[in-house]
């Protein structure tokens, strides 16, 4: 993945001055290394700047909407700064709950287009060319963002509650390195340009798996607003409960907009067999559910109502297919972007991109879940390790059938490719004798007498003549 940028793939370094006023080019420009670096610095203020003065917005109009007593524009202000790290995916100690580990996924959706976009906006005002100064422009990105993180996480803190110092600081690095990378890769060069400077098995790998991935994903967010509808009473009843009023309404919604990918890694690790858990000693999962009281949240309406429910078992034999399905269609991909392929060679790549596939679920079901407390929901969401070994076996079993009969079918309707049949030997062709010099006479001699007569009537055939007389 880090040699995905070639020059070859890029622009051609354009010269700058440096503070001589001479023209150098390149990663070695000391001229270009300074401005990078400060414009890196200033993406990294600014990116933060932006998204800590979304969520400051947020919450002013929460505590303008629900006022506490007590609760100044400096505890609102530290509120935001929590709430930015919550983006990040930093999890929160709360006084008389514990931690708060079970985040919503989609907030990272705010840093990380704004660093995406800092990234991309570095890559074309600085000519970078290269994986060096791409990895560059990100590392200059990521340690001041990381500095900012660590000192909202100290700024931030209240007696109610408190973020991770050690976990803000890895985290807004790890963020801002990715997300100003892949910016600054795109900056660089196009799609179609990323994927030709790839060998053609990681392309095929990759491609196939992110495209199980994300019919996975497609058929997750479907469960989920398949299973809302059927319990839309219970939404409606959750929703009469809390009674949070316009404002509430508009803020609960984006809350659960915040979570819609949470659900839907929840509803993926429920197709592939696992399922999650929403607390202690309960699982949802196409067999069965066992489920105990649960939060007051209108998106977990969705879960089974009844203790021990399942559902069909035509409805549970679709759902569990759903993955081979998914695992199939990344198997075509594989043997549509590489033709050629043997048939062991096209299902063992096949087999790699589900494994790929498989651990890329087991990933994000770790971001997926997490504790709401040291009580009974210490343990909420899907097992990572186990999304990850039965995605990749899924996935990589179905996506090597399927390749193998793929690349089997296109070789076996060819023909078999025999070598053509020589052109038929003339009967004479008379030239000139090899090494005969032109004097004036050409001589010409048949080297298929021999056949000739052979092939003419035996009866007709003179009698060879033998004795001295056959000597010239």
């Amino acid at each position: 993945m880090w040699g995905v940028v070639t020059t070859s793939a890029v622009r051609t370094p354009v010269a700058e001055p440096d503070e001589e006023g001479q023209g150098t080019a390149g990663s070695g420009s000391p001229g270009l290394f300074r401005s990078l670096r400060m414009a890196a610095v200033r993406a990294a203020c600014t990116a933060a700047g932006v998204g800590l003065a979304a969520m400051t917005i947020l919450v002013v109009v929460g505590w303008i909407a629900a006022p506490h007593p007590g609760t100044g524009l400096g505890g609102v202000l530290k509120t935001a700064a929590v709430l930015w790290l919550v983006a990040h995916h930093v999890g929160v100690q709360v006084q008389g709950a514990g931690r708060i580990g079970m985040l919503p996924l989609g907030l990272v959706v705010v840093p990380g287009w704004l660093l995406w976009w800092a990234g991309r906006s570095l890559a074309k005002g600085h000519e970078l060319t290269g994986a060096r100064q791409v990895a560059s422009a990100a590392m200059w990105v990521a340690v001041p963002y990381a500095l900012i993180a660590g000192v909202l996480a100290v700024v931030g803190r209240t007696s109610f509650a408190r973020a991770s110092l050690p976990q803000a600081v890895l985290a807004g690095f790890v963020v801002a390195f990715v997300a100003t990378w892949l910016g600054a890769v795109r900056g660089v060069a196009s799609w179609p340009t990323l994927a030709a400077s790839m060998t053609a098995r990681s392309r095929s790998v990759l491609a196939a798996a992110a495209g199980s991935v994300a019919v996975l994903a497609a058929a997750g967010f479907l469960a989920t607003a398949i299973a809302l509808a059927n319990h839309q009473h219970q939404f409606s009843v959750l929703y009469n409960q809390l009674s949070p009023g316009l404002v509430g309404t508009l803020l609960l919604l984006l809350a659960q907009l915040a979570y819609l990918p949470n659900a839907m890694l929840w509803a993926i690790a429920y197709l592939l067999g696992p399922g999650f858990a929403v607390g202690a000693g309960t699982v949802v999962s196409p067999t069965g559910s066992v489920l105990g009281q649960v939060p007051a949240f209108p998106l977990l309406a969705a879960l089974p109502g009844a203790p021990h429910a399942a559902g069909p078992s035509w409805l549970t034999a679709t759902e569990l297919a759903i993955p081979y399905l998914a695992g199939a269609f990344g198997g075509l991909l594989v043997v549509r972007l590489a033709p050629a392929l043997p048939v062991d060679t096209a299902a063992s790549w096949a087999f790699g991109s589900g494994v790929v596939g498989g651990l890329t679920l087991g990933l994000l079901a770790a971001f997926a879940g997490g504790p709401l407390g040291n009580g009974r929901l210490a343990e909420v969401g899907p097992s990572a390790w186990q999304v990850a070994v039965v995605g990749a076996l899924e996935l990589g079993i179905a996506s090597a059938v399927s390749a193998g009969l793929a690349s089997w079918v296109r070789g076996g309707a060819r023909r078999p490719n025999f070598p053509a049949p020589l052109p038929p030997r003339p009967r004479a062709s008379p030239g000139p004798v090899p090494g005969s010099q032109d004097t004036g006479h050409v001589i010409f001699l048949d080297r298929w007498a021999a056949d000739h007569d052979a092939d003419q009537d035996p009866r007709s055939a003179r009698p060879s003549p033998s004795g001295p007389s056959t000597l010239p």
